[in-house]
């Protein structure tokens, strides 16, 4: 055998073994790379990369609206309980006196009314009518009754034709108890004529025609009657 031949055969040999060692480099390292290419995609891996993430949100929870905390509302001044109260609240109503019997009669404890007999006065019937006086306070009252006090008046447009406070004679005051809702009656006739404040002559005679009649006590006065002379 030549030298040559020799050489060759065992230079085959020598590149056959070192090629073989480099491929079962090769494996170990693909081996290697693979374990540790499985062992990060593993349980361990998976919880990693899942802690790394933010939980689902829940379906329901999402659905509810946002509520931003509202500011803390001051207490009002008139909820402090530092505030004084008014002096509105701290005045008290001054209680009414009570009413003893025999006082005076308050106005607005006392009603008035007065009636006409008739509304029509042929020939020489005398117009007559009735008055009365009623106490609607709680106990007995005195009042002044007389005839200026009560003033009967009969008019005739603007004409002042007669009164009950013409001419008086005697006492003109007359104070009379007024028992609770017991009334004081009154009745007055008229003559037909005229009457004046001062006493003397007799009165013209009142013509026919539409004549009013009223009860004036000042503050307190009855409804108007309207009666006719024929």
């Amino acid at each position: 055998m030549e030298p040559d031949t020799f050489r060759g055969d065992a230079g085959d040999v020598y590149w056959r073994r070192r090629m073989s060692v480099l491929v079962g480099a090769l494996v170990v390292v693909a081996v290697v790379a693979w374990a540790c290419s499985s062992g990060s995609d593993g349980p361990a891996g998976k919880s990693s990369a899942q802690s790394l993430e933010s939980p689902p949100a829940d379906p329901v929870l999402s659905g509810l609206p946002t509520i931003s905390p509202s500011p803390t509302a001051s207490p009002s001044p008139s909820a402090s309980p530092s505030a004084k109260p008014s002096a509105s609240v701290k005045a008290v109503a001054a209680k009414p006196k009570p009413r003893k019997p025999g006082m005076p009669c308050e106005r607005s404890e006392l009603v008035l009314s007065l009636q006409g007999r008739e509304e029509i006065y042929a020939g020489s019937a005398q117009p007559g009518f009735v008055y009365t006086l009623v106490n609607t306070g709680p106990v007995m009252c005195t009042a002044d009754v007389g005839p200026r006090a009560l003033e009967l008046l009969i008019t005739s447009g603007d004409d002042r034709i007669w009164s009950t406070a013409d001419c008086v004679s005697g006492q003109d005051g007359q104070i009379h108890k007024l028992e609770r809702g017991i009334p004081l009656v009154r009745t007055v006739q008229w003559d037909r004529r005229r009457s004046a404040a001062a006493c003397g002559k007799e009165g013209q005679a009142a013509l026919p025609g539409t004549y009013v009649a009223v009860v004036d006590g000042g503050s307190l006065r009855s409804r108007k009657a309207v009666f006719h002379l024929r």
